[in-house]
């Protein structure tokens, strides 16, 4: 179990809605983790089927693509320098084209050979050619992925906040919301972000950015690890997981020599917290939303419906799975491979209700959920607290394809709004190997499946002047380790999930992570 680097656990009982899998003879995909040479200049795609022609604007994906530098390799998924990638779609024809980010990680790293910037789960040896102290003093270094920005708060008032979500939302109006952490005397804090649309300087890209909301962590010294967050029209949602990070050993970590992930650690005593706030006026709810020890890393959607918060995401009963994607890992093939994956718990799509009209008048140890049809709970258990329980927004159909990740929905049209469709990426593999396509009326799925095929997140693309919640198409980029130069960006109806085309590209690019469309209608 060592080379699977399970991430450290606190005693605790399991939890009976966990989804373990005993899966046996999966294909190896050690080279969807191969490093790949950056493409400056766009390439043309082989056409096969229809692209429709109303599709105009660029796909845009990220993921890493480099995992050596000089004789040095990164250990984990997450650290590899990342490459960009861009599909230019128009009148039915595709380009292609990447380059890698041009960080000062990236140059750094390229000037030496070898790696300079300790990265998640590697470490950054000292260069051999200091002298002792100077290598001691080395040691001592913050990780230099902490990206610090100066958000203004209140006139002349500033907070550092540290980095920033991989998912932010959008309003209608162009305002952009994200979060971020600051760390102070009084321990870690969450912030919420507000980006306005509107700027005096174009140029200024962070030009009016405020604070809407800081929360105090739970835990001062060992703030939760997040990845995204949930906004419906009028409150943000910050979930507290238990998935920890213990800022201590992460500041120590290249001191110790060991990486970032060594600090991050699941900790199933713990309950999941829902912190709900105001954002038009950064109010944070005295009621807090309390529900089991559950890890997610993407919500699907967020409104508002009768006094009551709907929040869709996908969760997971297990937190541990984020060590598990190892290089070494993803590299293995037969038994091995097989034992990495069946201790995933998987993850599927859940829905929780939260009672927003809760007050000390509320009586306690009644369900609140008064929604018709929904098997969803929120209990009021003691002053200003209510516990939750979710409903499954899947049949048992969807456990035949490893659950579900990776959702998208219609999102110009329908996020923070009553939706439903959403789609997302199967997980019969440690990567999505299929495309599902979820009708919530009925929990009906879809799929687009084929051996040896791994398809990325799917993207909704809108057709023009729709009037339907599917109508239009899903973009995504299936790689096929096992084939030579043989990725391509598929193109499916949304509505009927059938393959109009697909455009082949005549080189390798390994599996990414995230993508959006630039319409340029």
């Amino acid at each position: 179990m060592s080379s699977m680097n399970r991430l450290n656990t606190s005693a605790g009982s399991q939890n009976k809605d966990q989804h373990f899998t005993d899966v046996h003879g999966l294909p190896c995909i050690e080279n969807l983790v191969c490093s790949a040479d950056e493409t400056p200049e766009p390439i043309t795609t082989t056409i096969t089927g229809n692209i429709p022609f109303w599709i105009k604007g660029n796909f845009l994906r990220n993921g890493p693509g480099n995992f050596e530098i000089g004789r040095s390799s990164f250990n984990h998924w997450f650290d590899g320098m990342a490459l960009m990638h861009q599909f230019h779609i128009e009148d039915g024809k595709v380009t292609y084209m990447s380059r890698f980010l041009n960080s000062d990680c990236y140059k750094e790293n390229l000037e030496h050979n070898r790696i300079m910037v300790s990265e998640f789960g590697t470490i950054a040896m000292p260069d051999p050619c200091k002298n002792f102290f100077q290598r001691f003093l080395s040691r001592f270094e913050l990780p230099s992925d902490q990206v610090t920005i100066r958000w203004k708060q209140k006139k002349s008032k500033f907070v550092a906040v540290n980095g920033a979500t991989a998912h932010p939302h959008v309003d209608p109006d162009g305002s952009t919301y994200n979060m971020g952490n600051s760390y102070t005397r009084k321990g870690a804090f969450y912030n919420i972000i507000m980006v306005p649309s509107k700027k005096a300087n174009p140029n200024e890209t962070l030009e009016g950015a405020s604070v809407v909301c800081s929360i105090p962590s739970e835990d001062k010294s060992k703030p939760s690890y997040y990845h995204s967050f949930a906004m419906s029209e009028n409150y943000v949602v910050f979930i507290e997981q238990p998935i920890k990070m213990d800022l201590l050993k992460i500041v120590t970590s290249k001191m110790r020599g060991k990486g970032i992930n060594e600090g991050v650690y699941w900790d199933p005593k713990r309950n999941t917290v829902f912190h709900v706030i105001n954002k038009h006026t950064g109010k944070l709810s005295l009621i807090k939303y309390y529900a089991k020890p559950l890890s997610t890393f993407h919500q699907i959607n967020c409104y508002e419906e009768n006094g009551f918060l709907i929040m869709d995401m996908c969760c997971s009963d297990d937190g541990q799975a984020i060590n598990n994607y190892l290089i070494q890992n993803l590299k293995k093939s037969g038994n091995a491979l097989d034992e990495v994956y069946n201790t995933m718990c998987r993850v599927f799509p859940r829905r929780f209700v939260l009672p927003l009209n809760v007050d000390s008048h509320t009586p306690c140890g009644q369900n609140l959920n008064t929604r018709l049809n929904s098997t969803a709970t929120a209990i009021k258990t003691d002053k200003n607290k209510v516990f939750c329980t979710h409903e499954d927004l899947h049949g048992d159909d969807l456990s035949e394809y490893g659950g579900l990740e990776f959702p998208h929905i219609n999102y110009s049209m329908y996020n923070s709004r009553p939706y439903r469709y959403f789609y997302g990426c199967g997980f019969r593999h440690l990567v999505g190997d299929s495309l599902i396509k979820m009708d919530l009326q009925g929990k009906q799925i879809k799929v687009w499946k084929h051996a040896g095929m791994y398809p990325s997140e799917p993207i909704f693309v809108s057709s023009p002047g729709a009037v339907e919640e599917d109508d239009g198409v899903i973009l995504s980029v299936v790689i096929t380790p096992n084939q030579d130069k043989s990725t391509f960006l598929l193109v499916l109806d949304a509505k009927r999930f059938e393959e109009l085309g697909r455009a082949e590209v005549p080189i390798s690019i390994p599996y990414g992570f995230h993508g959006t469309f630039q319409n340029r209608h």
